[in-house]
């Protein structure tokens, strides 16, 4: 139970989620390993750096391996998603399998103040690419069918973000009203509040936080959780307070964090899929209406396009 007193967070009396597959566990690891005491880091590492030896080993074993405790391995594995020790061996098995059926394993790739620009080009197309396939990994698609069945019912919908959040919330909105749904994405905290204040049943609001700790963020999602609105988080830590308001979570993954790439740059490229996601669902749910309502939008600006171009022509002449 929450503070509302009746609804849970994890999507109003569902089951539980599935444990995460294989290929979602060294993910789940970088998303969830900065939140972790230093003893379950430990754990955690060891599990994603080397999964087909750990997966041959007793809990007994596996502690001795990481200085630890059966309890913080137990601990460990239920972080990460797994009821017992039990499922999160077979996890490393599968993982395992796959490493040896050919694929890469994962890495970190530091960018350098000295890097040449290719470089940068390189490291950063490589950052995104895995942001994007861990995110996609670990998505609970039962999570995003509820989410997507929300947005489609709902009479209004609210997003909540600050910073590079808030530009994925507009982002979202933008989306929606094109297809002719009423959507809005507050940037600032006090209005996103008195908006939230304004929700019932059959409304939607939404949170996007990668840390899922904003205040600015948590608190109208607190209020129109209390109003009765249909409520969902998009964030990097399934187990943050945002979550506590939320019916509805949609775990993001971020690349590690270092001096020349900010946590809310790789967050902002996970974040960007799940609203993505998200608008694919609804547009797929209302494409009845959707797609007039798309054409009618691009033939409002066709002749804005056209202009454009006659300046460019123009200049190049």
């Amino acid at each position: 139970m929450n503070a509302s007193g009746g609804r849970r967070a994890t999507g109003g009396g569902s089951a539980p989620p599935a444990p995460p597959a294989p290929a979602a566990l060294a993910a789940k690891v970088r998303t969830l390993g900065p939140s972790m005491t230093r003893s379950m880091q430990r754990v955690a590492e060891a599990v994603a750096g080397d999964p087909a030896g750990c997966a041959a080993l007793t809990v007994t074993g596996l502690a001795e391996l990481t200085g630890t405790s059966e309890a913080t391995v137990v601990r460990t594995a239920r972080l990460l998603g797994y009821p017992g020790y039990r499922d999160l061996r077979l996890a490393l098995a599968g993982l395992a399998a796959q490493q040896q059926s050919g694929r890469a394993p994962a890495i970190t790739t530091d960018i350098a103040v000295d890097d040449p620009i290719a470089d940068v080009v390189a490291k950063l197309a490589y950052d995104e690419q895995q942001t994007l396939a861990d995110t996609a990994a670990g998505l609970d698609t039962v999570q995003l069918g509820a989410a997507v069945a929300a947005l489609t019912a709902a009479r209004r919908t609210d997003v909540y973000g600050i910073g590079a959040s808030n530009l994925v919330a507009q982002d979202l909105t933008q989306k929606m009203l094109r297809i002719g749904l009423i959507a809005h994405a507050p940037g600032d905290p006090h209005l996103a509040v008195t908006n939230a204040v304004q929700l019932r049943a059959g409304d939607v609001a939404l949170a996007i936080t990668h840390s899922g700790s904003t205040g600015d963020v948590i608190e109208p999602l607190r209020v129109a959780f209390e109003r009765g609105a249909t409520t969902i988080a998009i964030t990097g830590r399934p187990d943050s307070p945002v979550t506590q308001y939320a019916d509805h979570v949609l775990t993001t993954s971020t690349a590690r964090e270092s001096e020349l790439r900010p946590a809310a740059m790789s967050s902002r490229t996970s974040q960007l899929l799940v609203v993505d996601c998200l608008f694919v669902g609804v547009a797929q749910r209302t494409y009845e209406s959707a797609a007039p309502a798309l054409a009618a939008s691009y033939e409002a600006l066709a002749h804005r396009h056209g202009a454009l171009r006659g300046v460019a022509g123009d200049r190049r002449a």
